[in-house]
């Protein structure tokens, strides 16, 4: 395994006491994050949740921010924009979007893992514009043209 992109962490006055994002295993893609503050999101919820740190992430890399298999699975709860990026140049809260997609309520209490972290690098692209593209098997169709079975 390469080595880990250092990215450096400020912790913010309401985050003191909370663990920074973490690996719960060695085989684990992402990086578990807990909430800095209590909130309870009612049925079709929505609120942007503390995390109580902000982050450096270095040139070349962003911090994809994607919702927990568990929550989702048992209480409906996820994230509206994911996977969420958070930018190399973005020095802010790191804030987690999170939604209630479930019948119930569901309270989030300070230090419940909400979202994990994945680190990605990024590769930057340029657009190159032309008269024609080139042709495909699959050409323009779109919108689940190739999961479509002929009888």
């Amino acid at each position: 395994m390469s080595n880990p992109v250092e990215i450096r962490l400020k912790r913010l006055p309401h985050g003191h006491g909370l663990p920074v994002p973490a690996y719960a295993t060695a085989g684990a893609a992402g990086m578990d994050v807990v909430a800095a503050e209590d909130v309870d999101l009612p049925p079709r919820g929505r609120h942007a949740v503390a995390t109580g740190f902000a982050l450096a992430i270095p040139e070349g890399f962003e911090v994809q921010v994607r919702p927990r298999s568990g929550l989702a699975l048992k209480h409906g709860i996820s994230l509206p924009n994911t996977p969420g990026t958070i930018d190399s140049d973005y020095r802010g809260e790191l804030k987690i979007i999170m939604v209630n997609l479930g019948e119930e309520g569901f309270a989030i209490r300070r230090g419940d893992r909400i979202a994990q972290l994945v680190v990605a690098p990024v590769q930057l692209a340029s657009f190159a514009e032309v008269e024609e593209l080139d042709d495909t098997a699959r050409g323009a169709g779109g919108f689940g043209s190739t999961g479509v079975k002929s009888a």
